[in-house]
């Protein structure tokens, strides 16, 4: 049954002839009950108008509950949004960093296997220059080894012609230390016969040296290099024999 038909009033059926014989005719119009009626209709209509504006009102704060929360939800994408961006420049950013460190380190990288490469060769011309050094020395010990068999040689004769030959030029040659003689002369000056005339000789380096000569000779160093030109150790004493001799006699 509908509200509508719930709610409505039933009339009565009227007989009017009967009603018109009556002497003070009346007619039940059951207000009561029609009051009754409107009374109920107005509280049902009062209590949908009621439940409408709550359902209206729940609806309305729904939708404002749920309108506030796609503005946050909007507003936290935006803000997502903006750290990608954010995130997405400072990416692009670090890669360009990236590549330009990258191209500085290849740089770099070049330029250290050129050095590296120059090093090398360096390395090798310098294992060259040292290996022929090393051969340099290898002969010169050698022949520095065959003068000092030669003057072991020489020191080894016998003690009578050592003797012969400083009694004949007034000569005499000492080690004084490791590969130095000391060569001792006499009968130089006429009037002074035993008088010394003598130098040190240093043979045990790559060149002979004269350490010290006593009285100095002002030719020494021609003489020396004329010993290392001809490494004729015993024209040598005899050359310095000869220059002192011309010494004495220009005095």
């Amino acid at each position: 049954m509908s509200q509508r038909q719930k709610h409505s009033v039933r009339v009565p059926q009227v007989d009017l002839a009967s009603l018109l014989g009556v002497p003070n005719p009346e007619i039940d119009l059951r207000l009561d009950a029609s009051t009754t009626s409107m009374r109920n209709f107005i509280k049902a209509v009062t209590n949908y108008k009621t439940r409408t504006i709550a359902s209206i009102a729940d609806k309305r704060a729904s939708h404002a509950t749920e309108k506030k929360s796609t503005i946050e939800r909007i507003a936290n994408v935006e803000a997502e949004t903006n750290d990608c961006k954010i995130k997405e420049i400072q990416l692009v950013a670090d890669l360009q960093r990236e590549q330009e460190e990258r191209k500085d380190a290849e740089i770099s990288v070049s330029t250290y296997k050129r050095q590296l490469a120059a090093l090398r060769d360096r390395c090798a011309a310098i294992d060259s220059q040292i290996e022929h050094y090393r051969v340099i020395a290898g002969d010169l010990g050698r022949e520095k080894k065959k003068e000092r068999e030669k003057l072991r040689s020489l020191a080894t004769q016998s003690g009578s012609e050592c003797e012969m030959v400083e009694a004949r030029l007034g000569c005499v040659v000492e080690g004084v230390d490791k590969d130095q003689l000391l060569v001792r002369m006499t009968q130089i000056d006429p009037s002074d016969p035993s008088r010394d005339f003598k130098f040190v000789l240093d043979v045990g380096g790559e060149s002979y040296r004269v350490l010290t000569h006593s009285p100095p000779l002002s030719n020494m160093p021609f003489l020396v290099a004329r010993l290392h030109e001809s490494r004729d150790l015993f024209s040598f004493i005899r050359d310095v024999r000869g220059a002192y001799v011309d010494m004495v006699s220009e005095v």
